[in-house]
């Protein structure tokens, strides 16, 4: 499977995530279910290139992570990709959403945030200090 794909989408959930790959042509090639535990194993797999998920809490800590196996991970907002879930929302359409939103000339993307800048945001939060970072 160690292919080079133009994009992967994961519609991150709790323990079953949904890995979507688009080889050069923007065409589905992969499209399917994977454990928690899995995941990073899966990704391993794969040549590195551009993995985009939707921003969330989680997704920071999974971008930092699949960053480490050398693929490039973007998070785009998830009001950027609902215009593009076609058919009924679930997993498997929400993951190609994710890449065909990713695909947008004017998509703009969140960068993942690192640990010592969430650290210092949660440790500002609860001190009751102003945030520096804003």
């Amino acid at each position: 499977m160690n292919t080079k794909h133009s994009i992967i989408s994961i519609d991150l959930a709790k323990n079953i995530f949904q890995v979507c790959a688009l080889n050069a042509y923007n065409k589905v090639v992969i499209n399917k279910k994977v454990s928690r535990k899995k995941l990073l194993a899966t990704l391993s797999q794969f040549e590195p290139t551009e993995v985009v998920m939707e921003a969330c809490y989680s997704a920071h800590h999974w971008g930092r992570a699949i960053a480490v196996l050398g693929h490039t991970v973007k998070l785009i907002p998830p009001y950027q990709v609902k215009p593009f879930v076609i058919g009924n929302k679930n997993d498997h359409n929400d993951a190609i959403a994710i890449a065909e939103a990713a695909h947008r000339p004017k998509a703009s993307f969140v960068p993942v945030k690192n640990i010592g800048t969430t650290r210092h945001s949660i440790a500002a939060t609860y001190s009751g200090a102003p945030d520096s970072s804003a």
